[in-house]
């Protein structure tokens, strides 16, 4: 029980008319002594704090369930320990959780207990967070042989736990308002929540992928930080091989949708830093499908951006990577698709360079992919408005006729005739003009490499004839 504390304080007189009232302070009333008025506080002692509220008896009944689920099993058959029947019994009480977790959400208003909240958060950190090995498979191995088939998902035996953990944990999100998540996981837990994504099991990344982007539908004030945790792990996924990354890039896409139109300058260096480096990886055919829908939705909010796009991925070009080679070229089509006439035209030769030197790739699927890049009706037809031709042309009329005499593959040989039809009906002059300069210069090329061999034969013999040759 609190003491009343009565405190005199000075009550002013009326004032006069038109005297001007004395400026005072509330700690100055509060000293003045005065019995013409009186104040009284009533002062709860500082040091009797309220005891936290008690549960009511279904959510105690609750919080015993969810804690009795706290106990990990690591599903070893040799594991003496564990029995079949504990597990089943745990499996139990979490269909049941879920099941009281659901009806949460019907109540009226709806939304979990505190306690109830405290209870799951440590049940969801026992069960989900742990210290992930490293990847038994890289994606990288294969990398470099398309035809071998890719190897097994490993898959977790305690997945049946996990999947009701992860049910569970849906659930709550779609049960508990912002203000209740806010106050219960905080970033600690979503950076532990982060690292499951380099789990080899794609059944968990996938659960994780939906529980990760309700979360951030839900907590607004986080969702700068889970930006940047996001952009952070991609980072590093460029030069450690790891999982997560297409689940995380369509987390981003959907990210990325919602951005509002000019972008701000934190999403354009998102673009730049960490999509376009993703590029560099051995193993991008892992999520290059999800990188590519990222990239694009930046040039269709801002074309402007297209530039930087694709001096970005002619900068990563591999060397020695086939089926990269095929990847960029789809990418490279695909943003041609997006450009106006305009924009096709600033970017027509830089582009078209290096599909004309893919085209005499010693790699048949790399030169067919990029012969095929005629048959694209939209390139076809920026390709042929206004002087874009003329820039195009010159290069491709040099792998086109360098194919036909030389190209192992008779593939490729066929393809590149198919082309070589098209060009000519398409510009008949402008090629006949580039084949006459092309012979040109390959003519001045040959007189220059036969003086040079002449200037080598008269050197030879100079020296044979002073005797200085190094036989």
């Amino acid at each position: 029980m609190g003491a009343e504390v009565e405190v005199v304080s000075r009550v002013a007189p009326p004032r006069a008319p038109g005297k001007k009232r004395t400026s005072t302070t509330l700690l100055h009333l509060l000293q003045l002594d005065n019995p013409d008025g009186v104040f009284v506080f009533a002062a709860a002692a500082a040091a009797n704090k309220l005891p936290p509220p008690e549960p009511e008896p279904e959510a105690e009944s609750l919080i015993d369930k969810i804690a009795s689920c706290c106990r990990v099993f690591a599903f070893a058959d040799d594991d003496a320990a564990e029995r079949a029947d504990e597990r089943d019994a745990k499996l139990e009480r979490l269909e049941e959780v879920l099941a009281a977790v659901r009806s949460s959400g019907k109540n009226q208003p709806p939304g979990l207990d505190h306690l109830v909240m405290v209870a799951l958060v440590k049940m969801f950190a026992a069960n989900l967070f742990r210290t992930m090995p490293p990847p038994a498979t890289c994606p990288s191995v294969l990398a470099e042989a398309a035809d071998e088939e890719a190897p097994a998902a490993s898959l977790l035996p305690s997945w049946p736990h996990l999947q009701a953990v992860y049910d569970v944990l849906l659930a709550v999100i779609a049960a508990a308002d912002a203000k209740a998540l806010r106050n219960h996981i905080d970033r600690p837990f979503l950076t532990s929540l982060l690292a499951l994504f380099a789990s080899e099991d794609p059944r968990e990344r996938d659960r994780l992928k939906t529980a990760y982007h309700q979360l951030y539908a839900k907590l607004t004030p986080e969702r700068a930080f889970m930006r940047r945790s996001m952009a952070a792990t991609l980072l590093a996924s460029v030069h450690e091989c790891g999982g997560g990354v297409a689940e995380l890039l369509e987390i981003c896409g959907s990210i990325i949708n919602g951005f509002a139109v000019p972008l701000k300058e934190e999403h354009r260096g998102f673009l730049l830093r960490v999509l376009l480096p993703l590029h560099r990886a051995r193993w991008l055919h892992a999520y290059h499908r999800q990188l590519v829908y990222c990239v694009l939705q930046f040039v269709h909010k801002e074309p402007v951006l297209a530039g930087a796009v694709v001096e970005g991925i002619l900068r990563r070009w591999p060397v020695t990577n086939c089926q990269k080679e095929v990847l960029l070229i789809d990418e490279l089509e695909e943003i041609v698709d997006a450009l106006d006439q305009r924009q096709f035209d600033a970017l027509a030769a830089p582009i078209c360079s290096r599909i004309a030197r893919c085209a005499t790739s010693c790699s048949s699927q790399v030169a067919e992919r990029a012969l095929y890049v005629w048959n694209n009706e939209r390139f076809l037809e920026m390709a042929s408005a206004g002087g874009a031709m003329e820039r195009i042309l010159p290069p491709f009329v040099a792998s086109v006729e360098d194919n036909l005499e030389r190209h192992w593959s008779k593939c490729v040989q066929q393809v590149t005739a198919s082309v070589k039809a098209l060009l000519l009906q398409v510009a008949p002059d402008l090629y006949d003009r580039c084949s006459a300069d092309l012979a040109a210069s390959r003519a001045e090329a040959d007189a220059r490499a036969a003086a040079r061999d002449a200037r080598w034969r008269r050197l030879e013999a100079a020296a044979d004839a002073n005797g200085l040759s190094g036989s």
